[in-house]
């Protein structure tokens, strides 16, 4: 059993340009110092040019600067507090010569540079010997970022309509057309652009995704229904407190080989597609539990007498531990939804597994997950049937 930082954590074997800028910035650093100096704590120098390009690299973060004292890497409590933070903490601690990683609270002023043609000043003699002053590495602001590496809104792991890619096998529970179903989507959310706001940061970014359903048993597989997505999602994080509002549109449509079958009434088809605005709160609860809500509003909505509220609330789990040297991190996630459309019942969705993790995956997470779901039928065409399901099913996240 494993203890590491249940979210967005980064192996150090990601790291190699990183690596590499670190091991410049560090013999700059060591070449800078007198040889007594370098003999007392030369791995200090190296910590800290290789944790300053981790820092700019890897994780794009607007710190000031970073000090290292002891193999103990100090970084302001801003820098650890945002959505990097974990995985920012453990690829800190995976550098060689690291022993710690700790907030630093307030700033420490890096050690006095004699001015050019001046020797250094002069120690008073019989008065004892000044402690080292930490290595220190100094980091630009850079304001705002484009196309960061990861979004400041946790996708939501048991929506099974959060834009993501994911293949799933499903047993439908008293279904008229379907029984054995494959589930394949393919999606993502994009960070476009990042900057700072009261303390935090905010970002606006793109989302796009299909989600599709085939009939596992007929001779071809036929696809049933195909839903299409593409939106505009702005969000803003503050330590665990994270907001996330977007406008989106949807549109569904019919398999030509389902609507082909023998006994389809196609004049009773639905052309259905809206644009909505939702927004969602999120909160971390420490390292292992995460709740949200919300609300969504349909607007433009095909046919016209959508009704167009709804709610959502969830509760995810991602454990602490990991198991099989570090490979398997157990997650679960449920998802709520209550549809005005639906007469508010309750969409239930459930999910449970394995997060795999290794260092040739990062930053991406793969999810091995059971699937329940019981609820309106999410598929477009058939938002007016109820539908149940066991399943399982696979889902990979890209930041």
């Amino acid at each position: 059993m494993i203890h590491t930082p249940a979210r967005r954590r980064r192996p150090a074997s990601t790291l190699g340009f990183a690596a590499f800028l670190g091991l410049t910035g560090g013999l700059t650093v060591v070449l800078s110092i007198p040889p007594s100096a370098q003999a007392q704590a030369p791995d200090d120098a190296f910590i800290a040019g290789y944790a300053s390009a981790v820092l700019q690299r890897e994780f794009g973060v607007s710190a000031s600067r970073i000090t290292v004292k002891g193999g103990v890497v100090q970084v302001d409590a801003e820098t650890l507090a945002t959505p990097e933070g974990a995985r920012l903490r453990a690829a800190l601690s995976d550098i060689p010569g690291v022993t710690g990683v700790a907030v630093r609270e307030a700033s420490v002023p890096p050690p006095p540079v004699a001015a050019p043609g001046l020797a250094p000043p002069a120690t008073v003699a019989g008065s004892p010997p000044a402690a080292a002053a930490p290595a220190t590495a100094v980091l630009a602001d850079q304001g705002g970022q484009v196309l960061p590496r990861s979004n400041l809104f946790e996708p939501l792991i048991a929506d099974p309509r959060w834009p993501r890619f994911a293949a799933a096998y499903r047993y439908y529970l008293d279904d008229p057309d379907v029984e054995h179903a494959g589930a394949v989507s393919f999606g993502e959310t994009f960070s476009l652009y990042r900057n700072s706001l009261l303390g935090g940061q905010w970002e606006v970014g793109f989302q796009a995704s299909v989600f599709s359903v085939f009939d596992l048993n007929s001779e071809s597989m036929d696809l049933i229904n195909a839903d299409y997505t593409v939106g505009i999602p702005i969000s803003y994080r503050r330590g665990d407190f994270s907001v996330l509002g977007r406008v989106y549109h949807q549109s569904s449509h019919l398999g030509d080989e389902y609507l082909l079958r023998e006994g389809i009434d196609r004049s009773r088809r639905i052309n259905l597609s809206y644009e909505a605005v939702e927004g969602l709160v999120s909160y971390d609860i420490g390292e292992e539990f995460r709740v949200y809500g919300g609300l969504s509003y349909l607007f433009d909505q095909e046919p016209s007498d959508l009704e167009p509220w709804g709610t959502q609330a969830g509760l995810e789990y991602e454990s602490s531990e990991t198991y099989a040297g570090g490979l398997l991190r157990p997650v679960a996630a449920a998802d709520m939804k209550f549809r005005e459309e639906a007469d508010w019942d309750m969409d239930l969705s459930l999910q449970a597994g394995v997060q795999l993790e290794s260092s040739l995956l990062a930053p991406r997470r793969i999810r091995l997950l059971a699937e329940y779901y019981n609820g309106a039928n999410p598929n477009g065409q058939f938002y007016s049937r109820k539908l149940e399901y066991i399943g399982f099913g696979i889902n990979v996240q890209l930041d």
